[in-house]
């Protein structure tokens, strides 16, 4: 019987198993850190309200401890009036509406009735404004006469008088300043009008006269886009918006002084070239850095409110680092030195202390570049990686560094797009209180009214009247300076 041949058993050097343990070992750290790192992602997610990101003060939940609202130190005076300011207070009027002379009232010491004896009139008055809201009826009769030729002739009412009964300009413009100015709905509405005047209303007819004020408006308002498409410096923004139970877009352009408002099923370059202001506007735009509006030729300056709320999660994310915190500075700082400098009245900041600005910030970005480098896929495959928020944030503030810091360079240039925010909360607020546009009749109707009235509250005007004498066939044009 032959004997089995020897089995041969390879046996792993030390220097290879070292080599083996050490790159596994390298393995395992990558991917723990990729683990780590993916950790940190959800973990900001999760952590996101209003104060480190875009969301709505809303959407907090209720049992989270209010985030802070400003970066903006304590002043450390107490709230109120402040020691020495002038003050005001109500004055008398000179022509009230009625004068009641308060009589001599009782009996003297010595037994003689008060009311028997002379007066002097004293120079102490006291007035009591109230209000009465009262229903004003109006009635037109026409008259009729024979001439003395035998033809018979008749009077004719007056224009804007066409039916039996109807309301005048003040109930109309009132239904149309409490629906579309003070944010009521129809119903209410039209109960608050019933209570106070006696005037019975359904909801139909303020829809008529949001309507029939809409159309007026509509050359004020046109001229308040032609005004826009000629300023200097104008700011953007878009919020959702439902129409008929679908999901629509609320646009806005404005300044300091005008307002204006379009409704567009899309959000992005379709709504953009359909509204149409844009498209000659050679100015500076302030927005948010929504893409849509990249492909406008105007100047563009980005919105630093957003960019310090995207600083504060990266650097509540990343406690250990510090060049988020000290580019929240940075940008603080600079917002500081451009409000003093307006308040000067320099026009425009001093060019060493710009770039000194300039290269402190690209410092920080580079020190956030090394902490956040690119994503890379393994070797030998070639798909994208998805970039962390740091990144992709660090990225976007050095590639448009002049529209982040435009503030700094071009005083006109506010440091965020807060004009534009403050414009569309209230039509915000119009959809809380009253819910969705039933059609899209009366959410372009609710656009033109409010981007007229909007910009009469920026140019002090007042609304309701404005409102009368657009009924009255005469609205007031909005001033474009």
């Amino acid at each position: 019987m032959s004997e089995e041949a020897p089995t041969t058993v390879a046996v792993e050097s030390l220097d290879a198993q070292v080599a083996r343990l050490s790159a596994e070992n390298a393995g395992l750290r990558a991917q723990v850190e990729q683990l780590l790192e993916r950790v940190r992602e959800l973990e900001a997610r999760l952590a996101k309200d209003s104060h480190n990101s875009s969301k709505p003060p809303s959407s907090d939940p209720p049992f989270k401890k209010p985030p802070p609202r400003t970066l903006r130190q304590a002043s450390g005076k107490k709230p109120g009036g402040q020691k020495g300011h002038p003050g005001a207070t109500r004055s008398l009027v000179e022509d009230p509406e009625h004068t009641v002379v308060v009589p001599l009232a009782g009996r003297c010491a010595c037994g003689r009735g008060l009311s028997d004896i002379a007066v002097e009139e004293l120079p102490e008055r006291r007035q009591v404004a109230d209000l009465v809201v009262r229903r004003k009826v109006t009635e037109y009769r026409t008259v009729a006469g024979v001439c003395a030729c035998g033809q018979r002739h008749r009077s004719a009412f007056p224009d804007g008088v066409d039916a039996p009964v109807q309301y005048g300009a003040g109930v109309a413009a009132l239904a149309v300043y409490l629906t579309q100015y003070q944010q009521l709905p129809y119903r209410r509405s039209a109960d608050l009008l019933q209570a106070l005047a006696g005037i019975a209303l359904s909801p139909a007819t303020l829809c008529a006269m949001v309507l029939e004020a809409a159309a007026r408006l509509t050359t004020p308002v046109a001229v308040i886009g032609q005004g826009l498409v000629a300023s200097a410096v104008a700011h953007a923004d878009e919020t959702g918006l439902r129409v008929a139970g679908a999901l629509q877009w609320l646009h806005v352009l404005c300044t300091a002084t005008l307002t204006f408002y379009a409704v567009h099923a899309k959000r992005g370059r379709d709504a953009l070239a359909a509204i149409g202001l844009l498209a000659s506007f050679r100015g500076i735009l302030v927005h948010d850095h929504w893409s849509a509006y990249a492909v406008y030729t105007c100047q563009h300056a980005f919105c630093n409110a957003h960019h310090l709320r995207e600083l504060i999660a990266v650097a509540e994310t990343y406690p250990r680092l510090s060049w988020p915190t000290q580019l929240i500075a940075l940008l603080c700082e600079a917002n500081e030195a451009t409000c003093m400098a307006r308040a000067a009245g320099l026009a425009a900041l001093p060019g060493p202390m710009i770039d000194d600005f300039f290269t402190r910030y690209a410092a920080l970005l580079a020190e956030g570049a090394r902490c956040h480098p690119r994503r890379s896929a393994p070797p030998g495959e070639r798909r994208r990686l998805k970039q962390s928020p740091a990144y992709n944030l660090i990225r976007r503030l050095h590639e448009h560094r002049n529209e982040v810091l435009r503030f700094i360079t071009d005083l006109r240039v506010p440091f965020d797009n807060n004009q534009a925010e403050r414009d569309i909360r209230m039509p915000k607020l119009k959809q809380k209180v009253s819910g969705c546009f039933r059609g899209e009749d009366g959410a372009q109707a609710f656009a033109t009214i409010r981007s007229y009235l909007s910009t009469l509250r920026k140019q002090s005007v007042d609304a309701y009247q404005a409102l009368v004498m657009t009924f009255q066939g005469n609205p007031p044009m909005p001033r474009l300076a």
